[in-house]
């Protein structure tokens, strides 16, 4: 019997009463609304919860007139997500954008020919033999980077002429610039950037195809130069002048980094959402929780932060259209 009464006394042990929000998740009984979807998200909880976190700190940031700063990897861009930063950015509801080589490139070279739902399981040595690229279920035909070859090559001609004749020589994001006059497709993020005037800054511009046809270029122009360091003060200056700065960052690593060592400068960003599955065990900054990057002063504190862990291809969509959706 004592044994029973021990059982007992550890299986129902007495509890403090608490009190807090219920979860309850959205009722599909009623008539469907966005918004009341949307806000069943918090009485969700995990991910769900998290999510909705960050549509309220998102609105913050707008409420606040904050300079929100969008960072994105390459992925970002091979996926559908690319039409949605196109919106964001025709619209001017982000002021910064930063992302990869792949990031740029991908976008443009949509403009000329669409990439293709494939299937994460396909034979990479038979799409090799064929001459196809794969990115997760994406694929992308070699006859894209092909067309994008005789875009780029004479726009930097253009450039290197430029160079030439005034001394001028661009830096990333005048680069960027350049070529969103380039583009006559208003799908494309690059094409609103320039014409919004929104900056767009790329850390890692070489690293894919763009710099492949660098490599081209630069052996008929080994003159030929780009100036990364001139985008440094430019994208700090931002954060600088700014009463209020908000960052989002889809995917992580340098792009992430990027945004937030910028708002190190200003006394770190006021409000951050990261959407990542990366985790923190590695001590990786790709994976960092927001707390870490308010050890380096590049967060100004973590009580408007959150990191939603999941695919961006799926959150993103969702914190965009109960954010920013007009």
């Amino acid at each position: 019997m004592k044994s029973l009464e021990k059982s007992k006394e550890n299986i129902l042990k007495k509890s403090e009463d608490i009190k807090g929000i219920n979860i309850k998740g959205f009722d599909f009984n009623k008539e469907f609304n966005i918004e009341k979807f949307l806000d069943a998200y918090e009485t969700t909880g995990f991910q769900a919860s998290n999510l909705r976190i960050a549509i309220e700190i998102i609105k913050k940031m707008r409420k606040d007139k904050a300079t929100i700063y969008l960072a994105y990897t390459s992925n970002i861009v091979t996926s559908g997500l690319r039409e949605i930063i196109a919106y964001l950015t025709k619209n001017k509801l982000v002021d910064v954008l930063i992302t990869t080589g792949g990031g740029i490139e991908e976008d443009i070279v949509k403009t000329i020919k669409p990439f293709i739902l494939g299937d994460f399981r396909l034979d990479g040595k038979r799409l090799r033999e064929k001459g196809i690229n794969r990115t997760g279920n994406i694929l992308i035909p070699n006859n894209r980077y092909v067309e994008f070859e005789k875009l780029v090559i004479p726009f930097y001609k253009k450039l290197y002429e430029k160079q030439k004749k005034d001394n001028k020589i661009f830096s990333v994001s005048e680069l960027i610039y350049e070529l969103g006059k380039e583009v006559k497709d208003d799908n494309s993020i690059y094409y609103w950037a320039t014409k919004n005037n929104i900056p767009v800054f790329c850390p890692t511009f070489t690293d894919g195809s763009a710099g492949d046809m660098l490599y081209y270029f630069k052996n008929m122009h080994p003159d030929f130069k780009i100036d990364m360091s001139d985008d440094i003060p430019k994208l700090i200056e931002i954060g600088m002048t700014s009463k209020k700065t908000g960052v989002i960052c889809l995917g992580t690593s340098v792009v992430k980094h990027h945004a937030i060592n910028a708002n190190l400068h200003r006394g770190g960003a006021d409000y951050t959402v990261y959407i990542t599955a990366q985790e923190e065990f590695d001590g990786s900054d790709a994976g960092a929780e927001p707390d870490e990057g308010v050890s380096w002063g590049k967060i100004e504190n973590k009580n408007n932060t959150v990191k939603v862990h999941g695919d961006a291809t799926i959150i993103f969509p969702l914190i965009v259209a109960g954010a920013f959706r007009k």
